[in-house]
Formats: C-alpha cells, sequence, structure tokens
C-alpha cells in the first residue's frame, strides 16, 4: 500500500470514480439528498431511489446521518445485499442544508454518501470515513472545498 493508510486512499478513490458534485444551494434537506447520490447513480454504483431509502430512514430516525457538525453521512442498510456496489460519494453544497430547524449542529455543507454490498463492508466504509473526519484540519478544508482536485489536495496531505 505504499505506506498511504487506507482513509487517504478513500479520498483519491472518490475522485478516480468520479463519485462527487458541488452544488450552490439552497437546499432542502430532501432535495440535498437526492442531489448527494446522483453520482453514485450515475453508475449503477446505487439504484435511482436509493434516496428515498435514506429520506425515509431521516423521516423514521430523525437526522441520525449528520455525525458532526457541518458533515452528513447519506446511508440506508434497507437494501444491503441486493445489488449495488460499495462505495463513498461525496457532495459539497456552498449553502448550509439545515437537517433539523435551529439547531446549528445540524446544518451540513459536506456530505459523504455510503453505499455496500454487505454490512461488513458498510461498517468498513464508516470506519475508512471516521478515521479521515477525526483530522481537525480536514474538516476545515472540506468546508470551504471548491473542485473536485481539492480531494486529492486534502489526500496528499494526509499521507504526508
Amino acid at each position: 500500500m505504499n505506506g498511504r493508510g487506507v482513509e487517504t486512499m478513500l479520498l483519491r478513490d472518490i475522485y478516480e470514480a468520479h463519485h462527487y458534485a458541488f452544488t450552490k444551494g439552497p437546499l432542502t434537506w430532501e432535495e440535498s439528498i437526492h442531489e448527494c447520490c446522483k453520482p453514485l447513480e450515475a453508475d449503477g454504483t446505487v439504484p435511482s431511489d436509493y434516496a428515498d431509502d435514506i429520506i425515509e430512514c431521516i423521516h423514521k430516525f430523525g437526522p441520525y446521518i449528520v455525525i458532526v457538525p457541518n458533515v452528513a453521512m447519506p446511508h440506508s442498510t434497507a437494501r444491503i445485499g441486493q445489488g449495488g456496489k460499495t462505495a463513498i460519494g461525496f457532495m459539497h453544497c456552498d449553502t448550509p442544508v439545515s437537517f433539523a430547524d435551529d439547531d446549528e449542529e445540524k446544518q451540513v455543507k459536506t456530505f459523504f454518501t455510503l453505499s455496500a454490498t454487505d454490512q461488513d463492508a458498510h461498517l468498513k466504509n464508516m470506519q475508512n470515513l471516521v478515521a479521515v473526519l477525526m483530522n481537525e484540519t480536514v474538516l476545515e478544508r472540506l468546508k470551504n472545498i471548491k473542485s473536485p482536485e481539492e480531494l486529492l489536495e486534502i489526500d496528499a496531505m494526509l499521507s504526508e
């Protein structure tokens, strides 16, 4: 692995698979879920109704996908094992998306959308993403990211 951790490959993999989107907003939280799933839908990684599964889960369980202020990890395990591929997508929205009125910690600009073929792959995706998000410098860079190439810059920074 050339001394590089899986967590740094995650950002490069997102870039190389074209699993990213950049939006201006403003978006409702439902619109943001549809938008962040589009890069994964484009190549068949997830079915076209995957966003609807996530939205249904958020209606049922609340904004469980907001894992830290400014960052959401949209995912649903409803269809694990029913086709699709294991991957992580990325979306940045210039205008914060509100997942809970009057709660600053539920405002999101950075989305990492997970899809997995089985429960083990789903947990591994989450672990790899958490390893990236534990880096405060990375979180700051992601808040203001403007281009897909910046994913590669952050990847290079993580591998130093």
